[in-house]
């Protein structure tokens, strides 16, 4: 189409309209954006009107710009405050007389502030093991958009195989654990592009444990059902994914299932290997291939399996594209009177698009790609639109077509001059344009004879190449192009040159007796072209429109690809030469548009593929006289420094584009929406600032470029503020609604605008954490803020404290700083549920009680009402839970509990709980094991033995074959009669073979006489360091054993004895083997027990003591997994 035009622009004046400028669509406006402009620019002559339609209706913009110097003026400016009622699909039409020329669909979208609905959304309750799905239906808003789950104090919710969210921003859980326990599951959308981030109300998760129902209470196996995996995203069996040619694909499934274990998923194309571009993203549930292509469509197979079985789900995926021109689009034709005209509308597309066809942007009742004009008549002329859409877009071509009659005119200069080495190849032009299309013919010296000949090809462009040139080629040659309504020529000179010195003939001769050969080459050296010369300026249209011709130099052998036209002047740059215009390397002049009041020189240098030669000689001085300046100064910026100024400035023109001498800036500015005339000022200098203003006021503006010869075009009308101050005014009625523990809303009137006295930036939340209700007497002042930007009479404030005494206020802030705070309000936030008990142990476990002792949590985030114990029976062999029990402790000083009714040499599970009247904390667990005790008929032997300190072993004998003992080593009044050995053994029978228990282990190892003298020397070891240190405090000696005493302890004087003390830790390990654990509190409810244990329930039965009342209990049963700790206070020292 450019070609045609090109040439159509030397025939005739007038041309139908082309739309050169346009807005591509979509559109977004964006909050922060002042105005909007949608730009349509056309050319045309006569110059081209305009109008628009919006959604297909007429439309009248409002502050159409027009560019008088060059008479296209589509484009209009849309103003942000009424920005939301001019939503919508726009076409531009730009009309002449030769018809009308339409843009695609340019379409405006404004929209909202992204914002979550208000909604209260019930806990979600599931029970243990059971998929759980959250969702967060996150709002729309500008793109790109990201999705975040974290809780409400801006902790990121932990994602695995089983915790993910999917690619529709809601969190899935496989199946639900204790862990998920969680009353704050927070869904935040974050839009980058207009700097928001807004949150969904807080969601609550309750899992129930897994409990067997009453009836089947005796039942041995609680846990879940072993269940088939399911598919949580997508539903169905099989789901069509469309999507356009080079965006990413992404393919998801989520799966459901128990966990033992969680479901894996597997991805797989039907009939073909997945693409090398394929990642897996989300721990292997969402594949993704990057810019597919139509080769990547097909079906794909996702596969969820576990142990139980396995689930699948089919994608087909088509990939689509949207219309596109097969080859070009339709070009322009210029045509005579009675010929048959095709435009063909090629394009292509998936699904295949619909063509719409229409004639100065009415539509025609054409259903085909193609429109004939059979025996075409003048008042066919018009530009045709032909428009290509689909679901995925569209394609419009505006399509001139011209029918008329036109006598030949050669568009090649008359006389243009060709060279040629001898021997070579030439090429002479004859560029031809009429209507219907001239016969081209060439002939040599007017003999008006065709030339004929092997060696002369005429091209249908009409251009003739002569090969192997010969030196009677030289001379004129006239090129004549005639039609129906005439006839045209131009001559071209040809200079056939003789071999020079850079080229030369060679020839290779082969000879033998019989025969002889040769060849001949024709070297060329090339070399990079001469200077133009004869440089000629000639006025065009007037003094500043100039024509510059010249005559190539030689080429050496080489083709000119173009000509570079330079200028120098003397008053600004002196003595520098600046690149000025290109020129194509088949043509010889240039058409310049000069700057007034310079003295130019100009001077053209050719280039080649060797490169660029010399410049031509300068042409003599040609004076450009003054005139007014061509254009106004441009990225023109209004700032406030000071609250009461508008600083204005602007790029200033170049010195060569004064056009004259005085140049000089004329200012106007004027109150926006304000009828009153406009105040000049004239500057010499690229700023000016005005003084005075009222704080932040809308002002036009616009700057004009003057000289002493006039002024310059009249100029583009900007809009700025003046300067900013800090806001006035404090927002008024704060309100605060207390969300839960840790969340609050708060709201408030917003200021005036006219207080803000700026643009608005946002209201600033301040709070200050006073004390905590549970201290009220220890002031913290903790003091925090956040900023929340933009328009707005709300706020989220997270990370509160529960339990605790706050004051808040909100302010207002420009860019210039803060306003006034508000009223202070002051609340309470509700408790909370505690954090996790501090430490639990697991002692002194009996055949069917266990003693727990446990700290308080550090954070009780409340006043505590007690302690939730749940417990479970589990089988050591598969680890799964048999029986589950729960029980509330009450009393929140309460910090052991002897747990009673449990089944004797079995593992427990513990999981304890602090509460407030909000509810209970998250567990800690611990496990333990109980003891078996197992007796000869009715009778338990128990024996004793004081061991001197001194000793390091000590041997145990008289025991019976094949019994079970336990061997327990007291420290007598060290850390309270601690234990620190117990063992569970057995010895062997005689002749018994050695066999292996369920676990693995020899269980008749531990008789072995060796053995156990072994373990009681290193006990006894132990001890000896341990005595020591009690020796240097006491400087006592053995430790005397007193019936009396252990029978009856005196529980106030252990309470009161300074030697004793209890150490815990934080850990959540178990306590080792041989390690003491004494009462959080100091209860002896242990040691009575053991104490009863070990005298009192036998001193009347048929035990056997020794001579100083000690004894060795004999018990039956598992080996413990955690050692005995005792109470404090005086007590039996055990071996």
């Amino acid at each position: 189409m450019c070609d045609f035009m090109c040439m159509f622009l030397h025939i005739i004046v007038e041309q139908p309209p082309t739309i050169v400028t346009q807005t591509s669509g979509p559109i977004i406006a964006l909050p922060f954006d002042n105005v909007v402009t949608i730009r349509c620019e056309a050319k045309g002559n006569p110059p081209p009107e305009y109008r628009w339609t919006k959604d297909g209706q007429d439309f009248i913009p409002p502050h159409i710009t027009t560019n008088k110097r060059d008479l296209t003026g589509g484009t209009f400016v849309l103003h942000s405050k009424n920005l939301i009622q001019f939503q919508g699909k726009y076409r531009c039409y730009a009309s002449n007389k030769l018809g009308t020329a339409i843009t695609e669909e340019i379409e405006l979208s404004v929209p909202s502030v992204p914002k979550f609905p208000k909604e209260e959304i019930n806990p979600l309750v599931v029970k243990e093991g059971e998929p759980v799905v959250l969702k967060c239906n996150p709002p729309a808003g500008v793109p790109p958009r990201q999705i975040y789950w974290m809780s409400i104090g801006l902790q990121h919710i932990e994602q695995d195989e089983r915790v993910s969210m999917g690619t529709d921003g809601n969190l899935y859980f496989s199946n639900a654990l204790q862990k998920d326990n969680r009353p704050d599951y927070c869904c935040y959308a974050a839009f980058s592009k207009i700097r928001t981030i807004v949150q969904k109300t807080a969601m609550a998760v309750v899992v129930k444990s897994l409990k067997p129902d009453n009836e089947s209470a005796n039942s041995s196996d609680a846990s879940p059902p072993v269940r088939i995996p399911g598919l949580l995203l997508p539903s169905g069996v099989q789901t069509e994914k469309v999507l356009l040619k080079g965006e990413e694909l992404q393919l998801e499934c989520i799966p459901e299932g128990l966990y033992v274990p969680t479901p894996t998923v597997k991805w797989m194309k039907l009939g073909d290997k997945l693409p090398t571009r394929t990642k897996f993203l989300s721990f292997g549930k969402l594949l993704t291939i990057s810019a597919v292509e139509e080769r990547d469509q097909g079906k794909y197979k996702c596969i969820a399996e576990n142990s139980a079985g396995e689930v699948d789900h089919y994608f087909d995926v088509i990939v689509e594209e949207p219309p596109k021109w097969r080859t070009e689009p339709p070009q322009s034709q210029l045509t005579v009177t009675g010929s048959d005209v095709h435009i063909k509308c090629s394009v292509g597309g998936k699904p295949p698009p619909d063509i719409t066809w229409r004639r100065n942007g009415e539509f025609l009742r054409v259903f085909d790609d193609t429109v004939v004009l059979h025996n075409a008549r003048p008042e066919d002329s018009a530009v045709y639109q032909c428009e290509a859409s689909n679901s995925h877009g569209s394609v419009l071509a505006n399509v001139n077509i011209m029918i008329m009659n036109m006598p030949p005119l050669i568009l090649t200069r008359d006389y243009q001059e060709y060279a040629v080495i001898l021997g070579g190849d030439i090429v002479m032009n004859c560029s031809v344009f009429g209507s219907p299309p001239p016969n081209i013919l060439w002939a040599k010296n007017d003999t008006l004879k065709p030339i004929e000949g092997d060696r002369f090809f005429p091209f249908h462009n009409g251009s003739l190449q002569i090969i192997s040139a010969k030196k009677d080629d030289s001379g004129n040659y006239m090129c004549a192009a005639s039609n129906m309504e005439g006839k045209s020529t131009v001559t071209a000179v040809l200079d056939v040159k003789g071999i020079s010195s850079s080229t030369r003939i060679y020839t290779c001769i082969a000879r033998t007796s019989l025969d002889e050969d040769n060849a001949t080459a024709l070297l060329t050296v090339l070399d990079v072209p001469d200077a133009p010369r004869n440089l000629h300026i000639s006025e065009i249209k007037s003094p500043r429109n100039i024509s510059l011709s010249w005559i190539p130099g030689n080429d050496h052998n080489s083709s000119i690809t173009e000509f570079i036209v330079e200028y120098g002047e003397n008053k600004w740059h002196s003595g520098r030469w600046t690149e000025l215009q290109k020129v194509p390397g088949n043509q010889a002049t240039a058409e310049l548009a000069l700057y007034g009041h310079l003295n130019y020189q100009f001077r053209v240098y050719a280039v080649n593929a060797v490169g660029p030669g010399p410049p031509s000689e300068p042409t003599e001085t040609y004076k450009t006289p003054p005139a007014a300046p061509d254009r106004n100064p441009e990225n023109i910026k209004i700032q406030g420094h000071l609250p009461h100024q508008m600083d204005i400035s602007w790029e200033p023109l170049l010195p060569i584009e004064h056009n004259g001498p005085g140049l000089e800036y004329k200012v106007s500015y004027r109150k926006l929406g304000v009828e009153e005339p406009w105040k000049d000022h004239l500057v010499i200098r690229h700023s000016f600032v005005v003084r005075n203003t009222t704080t932040f006021v809308p002002y036009e503006i616009k700057i004009q470029s003057r000289n002493s010869h006039g002024s310059g075009p009249e100029p583009k009308v900007v809009t700025g503020y003046s300067g900013e101050d800090v806001p006035a005014a404090a927002p008024q009625d704060i309100a605060v609604e207390v969300i839960n523990t840790t969340l609050l809303r708060v709201s408030w009137t917003p200021v005036p605008p006219v207080t803000v006295r700026g643009h608005l930036g946002g209201y600033n939340v301040h709070w200050i954490r006073k004390w905590s209700l549970l201290n009220p007497n220890k002031i913290l002042n903790v003091r925090q803020s956040l900023s929340f930007p933009g328009k707005r009479n709300h706020a989220i404030v997270p990370g509160l404290e529960p339990f605790s005494k706050y004051t808040l206020t909100v302010s207002v802030f420009n860019k210039k700083g803060n306003g006034p705070r508000s009223d202070m309000v002051t609340f309470n936030t509700p408790e909370g549920v505690p954090g996790q008990v501090h430490m639990l142990s697991a002692s002194n476990a009996q055949e069917d009680s266990i003693l727990l002792g446990w700290a308080p949590p550090r954070e009780t985030n409340g006043i505590l009402t007690g302690y939730l114990l749940q417990y479970h029976l589990i089988n050591e062999t598969s680890l799964e839970v048999v029986d589950s029990q729960e029980m509330n402790i009450s009393g929140a000083d309460t910090t052991q509990w002897r747990l009673q009714g449990l089944e004797g040499g079995r593992l427990y599970q513990f999981h304890l709980c602090a509460c407030t009247r909000a509810g209970c904390g998250p567990p800690r667990t611990q496990e333990a094991n109980t003891i078996t005790t197992e007796r000869w008929g009715k009778t338990s032997v128990r024996k004793r033995k004081a061991v001197n300190t001194s000793q390091s072993f000590h041997i145990i004998d008289g025991l019976k074959p094949g019994t079970v003992y336990t061997v327990r080593l007291m420290a007598k009044r060290l850390l309270d009669n601690a234990s620190i050995f117990e063992e569970v053994i057995q010895t062997r029978v005689k002749g018994e073979r050695r066999e292996t228990s369920a676990k693995g282990q020899q269980t008749d190892f531990s008789t072995q006489g060796w053995f156990i003298g072994t373990m009681c020397a290193v006990a006894l070891l132990t001890l000896v360091a341990l005595m020591a240190c009690f020796v240097r405090r006491n400087k006592g000696g053995k430790y005397a054993v007193k019936e009396k005493e252990d029978l009856h302890p005196d529980v106030e004087s252990q309470g009161m004895n300074d030697d004793t003390f209890c150490e815990y830790s934080d850990s959540d390990e178990k306590p080792l083997k041989g390690s003491s654990m004494c009462s959080l509190n100091g209860n002896d409810a242990v040691g009575d027990s053991v104490s009863r244990d070990s005298l009192v329930d036998y001193a009347d039965g048929g035990g056997e003591f020794d001579e100083d009342g000690s004894f060795i209990g004999e018990y039956s049963g598992l080996k413990r997994r955690v050692s005995v700790s005792e109470p404090s206070g005086p007590g039996p020292v055990t071996a």
